[in-house]
């Protein structure tokens, strides 16, 4: 099994290293990674700082670092004199040491993001629809990844080392709430949207589920800090989540762990009913056509919607109740930190969502929970286009906080 760029050759040998190989191969070893994740997690660290926090001799760290500079992954920063002996050299991630390329494939869009090994996000592409088509969705990939590699040299398109995929599971289900033809849906459930674009790729293509992908991004890319257990919900067209157990993303034997959108809450004193017929854009949407309101700018403007007045007050007061009763459920199955809301949105109205679900869940009786804090989420509207990029990024680089469903 491979397990890292060749030690002992030219900058070809180890560009070519992102490209070969299955799940395994391409990899680095453990300690590797471990180093990698922990210059990720504190921004620059010295040899030392590292052999301290691993616990790893000086001489293996200064091997390990060493290697990885070589290979393009580590840089050299300015050297932090102290009062005694030689003056420490701090090693912090390249931006260009590897790029990886997200895919998100929503129920009102899809979108494509190239970013670099901090995560930074170097170009994106988007396809708006009312309801996804298979084959329209693989050909918006073949093109956009055309556009992608262009917008890198041909030695740092030598580096991109996978894609992710996020995307809902048996999308085909969702039809009806989706306003699709259901023969189109269907196509979905005979598709092997990872295989087929695997084929259109000479690097590692991975899949997980949309919105436990954007908990993914939250934890590799987000500011949640010290955060180690916690409950994500995505607000996307249908509302999602995600569940963190000890740092790592929990996502279950079929990686479906985590799907809150199904979690049954009150609805108007009638009978429960699921969180995502509630809490979803879509509930929005559907609400402001009531209204003779057309607001396609909520699928291809997330970052502004305007003034929708006070339907969309309505539907924040609704879905925070919503939310608040589904997290002191999750509450009460695991002893969560936090609970975590982001979403397809604008900051203010993530905001102001977020707030609501703090005075709601104030009014639930929560006798024998412990409630969590409500945080808003970092990420932001492409937390599922990065999640989805960030899966080749840990599963070849990090200590694993990502667990792709499946993989190549």
């Amino acid at each position: 099994m491979e397990t890292g760029i060749a030690k002992h050759g030219p900058p070809e040998a180890a560009e070519s290293r992102f490209h070969r190989g299955t799940n395994q191969s391409g990899m680095r070893d453990h300690n590797e990674r471990l180093v990698l994740s922990l210059v990720r997690l504190h921004g620059s660290l010295s040899k030392s700082d590292i052999a301290r926090m691993t616990g790893l001799s000086a001489q293996t760290v200064s091997v390990i670092m060493r290697e990885l500079e070589r290979d393009g992954l580590l840089l050299k920063q300015a050297p932090q004199r102290g009062k005694i002996g030689q003056p420490s050299v701090p090693m912090s991630l390249n931006p260009d040491g590897a790029f990886f390329i997200g895919l998100k494939i929503g129920r009102r869009s899809a979108d494509l993001v190239l970013i670099d090994f901090l995560g930074t996000v170097r170009a994106a592409l988007q396809l708006s629809y009312r309801y996804p088509v298979p084959r329209e969705t693989v050909g918006f990939v073949s093109t956009g990844m055309a556009k992608l590699r262009d917008s890198l040299s041909a030695s740092h398109q030598q580096r991109i080392a996978g894609l992710g995929i996020a995307m809902p599971f048996q999308l085909w289900n969702w039809a009806d709430t989706a306003g699709a033809p259901r023969e189109v849906m269907d196509e979905w459930r005979h598709r092997d949207m990872r295989a087929e674009i695997q084929l259109l790729c000479d690097f590692p293509v991975y899949l997980q589920n949309d919105a436990t992908s954007a908990c993914g991004a939250e934890l590799v890319f987000g500011q949640t800090g010290a955060l180690r257990d916690f409950v994500y919900f995505y607000i996307g067209a249908f509302a999602g989540g995600g569940i963190v157990l000890d740092g790592r993303l929990y996502s279950g034997p079929t990686g479906n762990a985590g799907a809150l959108g199904s979690m049954l809450v009150p609805c108007n004193g009638n009978k429960p009913t699921q969180l995502i017929d509630i809490a979803s854009i879509a509930v929005l949407e559907k609400r402001l056509n009531t209204q003779g309101i057309e607001a396609p700018h909520l699928w291809t403007t997330p970052e502004e919607w305007g003034d929708l007045g006070p339907v969309v007050d309505q539907w924040i007061a609704d879905a925070a109740g919503a939310l608040a009763y589904a997290i002191a459920s999750s509450t009460a199955v695991i002893d969560f930190e936090a609970a975590v809301i982001d979403g397809w949105m604008p900051a203010t109205v993530r905001a102001r969502l977020v707030e609501a679900v703090r005075e709601a869940i104030s009014g639930i009786d929560a006798e024998g929970l412990t409630i969590p804090r409500i945080e808003q989420g970092t990420v932001g509207v492409h937390a599922r286009a990065l999640g989805a990029a960030s899966l080749p990024l840990s599963e070849r680089f990090l200590i694993g906080p990502t667990l792709p469903a499946r993989a190549t």
